[in-house]
């Protein structure tokens, strides 16, 4: 069967502006297009700025066939990926790691028990899927120790055009200046560990540097309970000049990397972390946390660190930005590995596993409960009721149990 005869969709619970996942999907449409398969976006939730992008996940019930493939980006549990598990279109299932709970113990938000679910849900597409690609060696790591028989690295070749835009003026303008601009970039989130950076920079600034400013640059929805808690650390410590600044646009993240003299991460857990390779792609030495997946994307550029000592990380920042043939050192060997990470080539890797899935002899069917398809009819009429009559759905005498469980946390293999 030809790439005309069938068609290579791809399904996400949701399509973010500007975040790693989702340029991923549009850069896999645009190989999978000029290859010349029908290749269509399906999501459970867009950014009203991609919503041209991408098609309503219910819509690819209708359009599902046994001999199309599914690429299914798993990131969190959602009820578009149950009704990808249901259908009975092959999948390829791109992993790009979940945050381990344990880093999220003391955090009250939704996103904790999303992340909890998520990781119960992914073994059990171990017999679902034709293949699932980790799209770092990390993520493929922690495929095969679940269990799932064919695992592959579809690497991460990152897309710079969303940088190659003209810098937002006013805040160019605002950090444009003598002082020296450490900068992070990443969702807000514990993992993180944005309050080891605050440390950092509180050390490095009392002893090497009062010039200088933290720039940490990144949404914090669902995370409000520890942004304070950030915003209280800085009270307590009396660090002036760290600016929480939030999400911002393609401009703004442009115009930020632009002023800023040195990338700081202390991250715990990545599965990839790709504002470390935007920073090599801006040309802005990067220190980081060996952590994860951290060191292999790094391949040899930037600096590594140990010891969250916060006087050991101060004297590196320190020395990175006085030594001025160090940092061309630590320059050079960043472009070395990011030509080696540009040289990837990611579309004959993706069009070569989705020949190999093409061709491959049929799995099994999986087991699909006898009553998912009316389970789900039910639960999208009781989210209607929810979102446009939310007194009606209230006056429900049970509405947590009129909400169908099978869809609404337990594991794949027992409902879909």
């Amino acid at each position: 069967m030809s790439a005309r005869d069938i068609a290579v969709h791809q399904v996400l619970a949701t399509l973010g502006y500007g975040d790693a996942i989702g340029n991923e999907a549009l850069g896999i449409r645009r190989v999978l297009l000029d290859a010349g398969y029908e290749s269509r976006i399906y999501v459970e939730t867009v950014d009203p700025r991609l919503e041209d992008e991408t098609e309503d996940y219910r819509d690819l019930i209708d359009d599902s066939r046994p001999d199309n493939i599914l690429i299914h980006h798993f990131s969190l549990g959602s009820r578009a990926s149950r009704v990808a598990f249901a259908l009975p279109d092959r999948m390829i299932l791109v992993y790009h790691n979940i945050t381990p709970v344990r880093f999220l113990l003391d955090v009250r938000s939704p996103v904790v028990a999303q992340c909890y679910t998520g990781r119960r849900e992914l073994g059990a597409y171990a017999p679902r899927c034709d293949l699932a690609l980790g799209d770092s060696a990390f993520n493929r790591s922690e495929l095969d120790a679940l269990g799932f028989p064919r695992t592959g690295v579809l690497p991460v070749v990152p897309d710079f055009a969303h940088l190659d835009v003209t810098p937002h003026p006013w805040l160019a303008r605002q950090f444009d200046d003598e002082a020296t601009n450490i900068l992070f970039v990443g969702r807000l989130i514990p993992n993180k560990r944005i309050e080891d950076l605050i440390r950092f920079f509180h050390a490095y600034r009392r002893r090497y540097n009062r010039a200088s400013r933290l720039l940490l640059v990144g949404a914090h929805d669902l995370f409000d309970d520890y942004r304070a808690a950030l915003a209280d650390l800085v009270r307590r410590l009396g660090i002036p000049d760290v600016h929480l600044i939030g999400h911002v646009s393609n401009e703004e993240l442009t115009a930020l990397y632009d002023v800023a003299d040195l990338f700081l991460s202390a991250s715990e857990h990545e599965g990839f972390c790709v504002p470390l390779v935007e920073a090599f792609h801006k040309r802005i030495p990067v220190i980081a946390f060996a952590a994860a997946a951290v060191p292999a994307t790094m391949d040899g550029g930037g600096v590594l660190y140990e010891r969250k000592d916060p006087r050991h990380v101060a004297s590196l920042i320190n020395a990175v930005l006085t030594d001025a043939a160090l940092e061309e050192e630590i320059l050079a060997a960043q472009d070395a590995a990011l030509a080696r990470l540009r040289a990837r080539d990611f579309a004959g890797t993706l069009l070569a596993f989705v020949d190999r899935v093409r061709t491959a002899h049929r799995l099994p069917p999986c087991r699909v409960a006898s009553d998912f398809w009316r389970q789900l009819e039910r639960l999208e009429r009781l989210e209607a009721l929810r979102s446009f009559r939310p007194s009606a759905f209230g006056a429900l005498s049970e509405p947590a149990e009129d909400l169908p469980e099978p869809l609404h946390g337990a594991p794949p293999e027992a409902t879909a």
